[in-house]
């Protein structure tokens, strides 16, 4: 294992996916999040069947920090339960991986 993470979470607006981006890259949460639009999700919420246009994020992060990286989603997030799932990076680019390092480590 690398001690590297990718966190996905889908948010309802643009607006919010940037606000969340930015908020974990400006407190160094994370190196690195993509904004994937065009998502179109379907899922069962509250007995219902729901569709909603969504935009993905995609957050490269420390294992470390997973518990700051979800704080700080819980605390810009409108959903009353965003999707917040972490995925262990088991290989990637070493020059890569040493970057999510340098990015996300307090600033000397």
């Amino acid at each position: 294992m690398t001690g590297k993470i990718v966190v996905l979470c889908n948010c309802g607006s643009m607006d919010e996916a940037q606000s969340v981006a930015r908020g974990l890259v400006e407190r160094r949460q994370a190196a690195c999040v993509n904004i994937v639009q065009g998502v179109h999700s379907i899922y069962r919420w509250q007995g219902r069947v729901e569709e909603a246009a969504e935009w993905m994020l995609v957050i490269k992060t420390q294992q470390t920090l997973y518990a700051e990286v979800e704080s700080t989603i819980r605390e810009l997030h409108s959903y009353t339960t965003p999707e917040i799932v972490a995925v262990a990076i088991d290989r990637g680019l070493p020059a890569y991986l040493d970057w999510i390092l340098e990015e996300t480590s307090p600033v000397q």
